[in-house]
């Protein structure tokens, strides 16, 4: 089992910046790989940013490249997302989940944390 909890949530005005933590407990970190969802109010959840168990690879939605980086300290069993030049529409509840295959930008991820609540006012 892998426990996962996200923090570093808030509320911030468009063009701001935050960055979500997501810190693992449980078995080994390294040779998960790491991805980041969310889900908007009456929406679906969708991917986000995704990273390798060896950080050498990262995937991101269309949405959020060039603004968001995923990154990740296998030695403090942490992945994060910064994220830049924030928008009202990346409201939404972060979750971050692991699996132990490649990347993925489908809902199949072994492990899900409960979820941070980032709000973007315009």
């Amino acid at each position: 089992q892998v426990q996962l909890v996200e923090s570093g949530g808030g509320l911030v005005q468009a063009g701001g910046s935050l960055r979500l933590s997501c810190a693992a407990s449980g078995r080994t970190f390294g040779g998960y790989t790491m991805g980041w969802f969310r889900q908007a109010p009456g929406k679906e959840r969708e991917f986000v940013a995704g990273i390798s168990w060896s950080a050498g690879l990262t995937d991101y939605a269309d949405s959020v490249k060039g603004r968001f980086t995923i990154s990740r300290d296998n030695a403090k069993n942490t992945v994060y997302l910064q994220m830049n030049t924030l928008k009202p529409e990346d409201t939404a509840v972060y979750f971050c989940a692991a699996r132990r295959a490649a990347i993925a930008q489908t809902w199949d991820y072994d492990y899900w944390g409960q979820g941070t609540q980032v709000t973007v006012s315009s």
